[in-house]
């Protein structure tokens, strides 16, 4: 949701709301910005261009679940039934887009379906539609698998610097 809160706009959310914004925004600068996401998002770049960082983030989304009990005590299923419920249960807060988007996140059980190589092939159909099939996303599961140790290691090196980010972020916020 906070991709689509523009400028200063975010003030007219709720405290929580707010912070989550501000750090959804650091954590795009962060990831932007960092060594590791670029070399990986570089193996992509030339046949993905600008949507290179999109399908980067949708791969590092994926080593997050696959490896979800590296991170959490919580059941990946069960985070993502909780999170769709606080969703459902807080539409009033919203954005119509988030709003639109809701029923097929839940529907097709986003979150859980990053897990697996199958579920991401899923996504990147659906991202190829979205974007009007500007370039074919859903190939890029080629290159997922082609260098598939390379970029889990490159991501969880990342991961370790961004839950450090996020922790003093929060601490700022």
């Amino acid at each position: 949701m906070a991709d689509s809160i523009r400028g200063h706009s975010y003030e007219n959310y709720p405290d929580e709301i707010r912070k989550g914004i501000l750090l959804h925004r650091s954590i795009d600068s962060f990831t932007d910005t960092h060594p590791v996401y670029r070399q990986s998002k570089h193996r992509l770049h030339e046949k993905y261009g600008h949507y290179s960082g999109v399908i980067m983030d949708i791969f590092y989304d994926h080593f997050l679940a696959k490896n979800w009990k590296t991170y959490s005590d919580e059941k990946l299923e069960d985070y993502a039934e909780n999170f769709y419920t606080l969703l459902t249960n807080n539409q009033e807060s919203l954005t119509e887009r988030v709003k639109g988007m809701l029923p097929y996140m839940i529907g097709r059980n986003w979150l859980v379906s990053y897990a697996t190589i199958e579920g991401l092939e899923m996504i990147m159909f659906q991202m190829d539609h979205r974007t009007k099939n500007r370039v074919a996303m859903h190939e890029s599961i080629v290159e997922l698998k082609e260098f598939y140790t390379e970029f889990e290691n490159e991501f969880t090196l990342f991961f370790e610097a961004l839950r450090q980010h996020c922790k003093e972020k929060l601490a700022a916020l």
